[in-house]
């Protein structure tokens, strides 16, 4: 599989989850530390932690360490991937929908 292929299904997998989406929803506003993105979450931080290693992993975060605080940030790449990917997908759906519809015109006007 090509590596944008990989890479894709990891941006994908990592957003299926809605604590992660939550997440990357947060970070669009500005950087947060761990405890900061934690807190709205009813979990353990090791748990909520592995989330975060998800998003790092598929490249929607990048984190950096400033003593014992880590702090994360949006890392936009990936998002651009996902969406190249999902125009791509819009543009071949829309050019059916319009043959569809020059097709559906076409069989009215023959009747």
């Amino acid at each position: 599989m090509p590596a944008q292929g990989v890479e894709l299904d990891q941006v994908f997998q990592a957003l299926a989850d809605p604590t992660r989406r939550t997440v990357v929803e947060r970070l669009v506003t500005g950087p947060a530390s761990t405890s900061e993105l934690a807190r709205p979450f009813a979990m353990a931080l090791p748990s909520f932690t592995q989330h975060l290693g998800v998003l790092e992993r598929a490249g929607l975060v990048t984190s950096t360490k400033q003593g014992r605080v880590r702090t994360y940030q949006i890392a936009p790449g990936a998002l651009a991937v996902a969406d190249g990917w999902l125009a791509e997908q819009r543009g071949i759906w829309e050019q059916r929908l319009d043959q569809l519809d020059t097709f559906l015109v076409t069989l009215k006007e023959q009747r």
